[in-house]
């Protein structure tokens, strides 16, 4: 399918699941990266006067902010900034006094604290889509889904997901067709969670590769591993059956 086939279904795919949902319009959050532009762009063509993109910064690298902004002003996409940094701090503060075994493992306990700040972001777009009637657009893409590299309830936490069935190569070449500026599309692909983070030095591998396992390319268990230790994010809670 060709990208301005692909852009066309997506523009009245949103449009459809709004009027059904008996909303209004969309929000989102725009963090200066490859997913967000795309999907602010699809939402911007889909909801001229009703899209309303958020930056949220809690402790995010100052150069994302700048270059979401620019984007927004580019392409003339209503945003607000809300700041959750100090929020944020005020929770890590609290969560510190709760001590627990000292055997937690370092690198589990950033992840855990890294988790709160697209958690806190999820909270801040649903307060504002549950104000006006919009729904939550997610930016997450096939590729994050299908190993869960996002955060459950916080990312993961939207209505609806229009680059979910689209590789992070085929959402690359998307945004050429859309005009994404060549900075963004270039730009390493970064969840923002803490300074120097990267997808891929985090996944610890390649979206190319990535990509090529997910689309029967190629195969490798690491990725074979990933996508089954992650089922339970991309599923409602399990019940019992009884």
């Amino acid at each position: 399918m060709k990208d301005e086939e692909i852009s066309r279904k997506l523009v009245e795919w949103i449009k459809d699941k709004v009027e059904v949902a008996g909303a209004k319009g969309v929000v989102f959050g725009l963090s200066g990266g490859l997913d967000s532009a795309v999907v602010s762009l699809l939402c911007k063509t889909a909801f001229p006067d009703n899209s309303l993109a958020f930056m949220l910064p809690c402790h995010s690298v100052k150069e994302d902010i700048e270059d979401a902004v620019s984007f927004a002003e580019k392409f003339n996409i209503m945003y607000r900034i809300v700041k959750l940094s100090d929020h944020y701090d005020e929770l890590v503060k609290e969560f510190n006094k709760v001590i627990l075994a000292k055997t937690i493992d370092s690198n589990r306990g950033r992840t855990a604290f890294a988790n709160i700040k697209p958690r806190l972001r999820m909270i801040t777009l649903y307060y504002f889509a549950n104000l006006l009637n919009y729904l939550v657009v997610g930016t997450s893409n096939k590729s994050e889904r299908m190993i869960g590299y996002f955060t459950k309830y916080g990312d993961g936490g939207m209505d609806i997901a229009p680059l979910g069935n689209l590789l992070k190569t085929e959402v690359r070449d998307l945004a050429k067709h859309l005009g994404v500026p060549r900075e963004i599309i270039d730009k390493p692909p970064s969840a923002g969670l803490w300074k120097g983070q990267t997808d891929e030095a985090e996944m610890g591998i390649t979206y190319e590769d990535l990509d090529a396992c997910l689309s029967g390319q190629k195969s490798m268990e690491k990725v074979d591993l990933m996508v089954k230790m992650s089922e339970h994010k991309r599923n409602l809670p399990d019940i019992p059956d009884l």
